[in-house]
C-alpha cells in the first residue's frame, strides 16, 4: 500500500507552529483508511527516520497476532515471570515485587495498555524479533527495523549516559546536545521506523490485509486497551474511537493509531516528536500531538 502526500504550505505551517509552541520538532503522517491505494495524505517530514520508542510494541503485537492464527502459539499458553531480573519500566509486570503467571494474550494486553517493559520482553522472547522483522519486510516497510527490546534499549541508554544512576538525573537542566551520542535516541541506532510507513502499517491492520482477518481483529482489539489519554486522545471528542500505542524516553514523545470518527470515517496518524527540554514531564507536547493530529485529520476531511 502506498499513499502520496501533499505538500500545502498552509497545512505544514500550521502543523509546525504546533509543535513549536509546545518546544518540540514534530515529524507526522495522517491518511484516511481507505480501499483506494494512492490515497491522499498529509505529512510533515514523513518520510524521515525516527525514534520509536514504545510505538515498536505496534509490530510486536501484530506478529503476535499472527502466529496465534497460524497455530504457531497459543494465545491461552502460560507464562511464568520470576520476581528477579525483570525488565525494568514504570508500569505493568515491571513494578510488580512477586512471582506471576499469566497467559500470553494477557502479556499482550499489559504490554499495550500500559506499556509494560517486562512484559514486551517476554512477549518478544516467544515471538522472535527476527520474525517481527520479516515479516515488517513482507509487509514492504523497509524503514521500520527492530534492533533489540526493552532491556536493550535501556540498557544503551544507561550504559551511554555512564549508569542507570546518571540516567534517572536527566530533567529539565540536562542540555540535549549532551544526549548526541546515545545510541537509544539515534534513530540510525535504535528500533526505528518512519511517519507514513507507522500510517501504512496501521492502516493494512484496520483493512485486513496486515496478516490473517483474525489477527488484525485481535491486534484491533489490544491497541484499543490502550489507556493513556493525554497525547492522541486529548485532540478528539469523547465519541471519537482512538486505538493507539504511545512511546517514551528522554526528549521523545510519541503516539501513533488510528482516529475512527462517528460517520464511520477513519484516520491512521503517526506522530513522533523531539523536545527541546528533557523534562520527564511535557504537558505541551503531549497535547501537541493530539492538536497535531486533529489539524491534520481535520485537513483531510475538508479535502474531501
Amino acid at each position: 500500500m502506498t499513499t502520496s502526500t501533499r505538500h500545502e504550505p498552509e497545512i505544514d505551517a500550521t502543523l509546525r507552529g504546533i509543535f513549536d509552541a509546545a518546544g518540540a520538532e514534530g515529524y507526522l503522517h495522517c491518511r484516511e483508511i481507505t480501499a483506494s491505494a494512492d490515497a491522499a495524505g498529509v505529512g510533515l517530514a514523513p518520510d524521515r527516520p525516527v525514534v520509536t520508542a514504545s510505538v515498536f510494541k505496534l509490530p510486536v503485537l501484530l506478529e503476535y497476532c499472527r502466529q496465534v492464527s497460524a497455530g504457531q502459539l497459543a494465545a491461552t499458553d502460560r507464562v511464568r515471570v520470576p520476581a528477579g531480573g525483570r525488565t525494568v519500566g514504570p508500569s505493568g509486570l515491571s513494578v510488580l515485587r512477586d512471582e506471576v503467571e499469566l497467559s500470553l494474550r494477557d502479556l499482550a494486553a499489559q504490554m499495550i495498555s500500559v506499556s509494560d517493559n517486562c512484559a514486551t520482553d517476554v512477549l518478544l522472547e516467544r515471538v522472535g524479533i527476527e520474525a517481527v522483522n520479516a515479516g515488517l519486510r513482507d509487509l514492504g516497510l523497509q524503514q521500520t527495523t527492530l534492533v533489540g527490546d526493552c532491556r536493550r534499549l535501556l540498557g544503551d541508554l544507561a550504559d551511554d549516559l555512564g549508569g542507570r544512576e546518571a540516567a534517572e538525573q536527566l530533567g529539565a537542566g540536562t542540555d540535549p546536545a549532551s544526549l548526541a551520542g546515545v545510541r537509544s535516541l539515534d534513530p540510525a541506532k535504535t528500533n526505528r521506523t518512519t511517519a507514513r510507513e507507522t500510517t501504512t502499517l496501521l492502516a493494512r491492520i484496520w483493512q485486513d490485509t496486515a496478516g490473517p482477518a483474525e489477527a488484525c481483529a485481535e491486534t484491533r482489539r489490544i491497541l484499543g486497551l490502550q489507556l493513556f489519554r493525554d497525547r492522541l486522545r486529548s485532540g478528539f471528542g469523547e465519541d471519537v474511537r482512538v486505538s493507539s500505542k504511545t512511546g517514551t524516553l528522554p526528549g521523545i514523545r510519541n503516539e501513533a493509531g488510528v482516529v475512527e470518527l462517528p460517520d464511520g470515517h477513519s484516520y491512521a496518524v503517526a506522530v513522533f516528536t523531539r523536545a527541546r527540554s528533557l523534562a520527564w514531564v511535557q504537558p505541551a507536547i503531549d497535547a501537541s500531538i493530539g492538536a497535531a493530529a486533529a489539524a491534520a485529520v481535520g485537513h483531510l476531511r475538508a479535502q474531501r
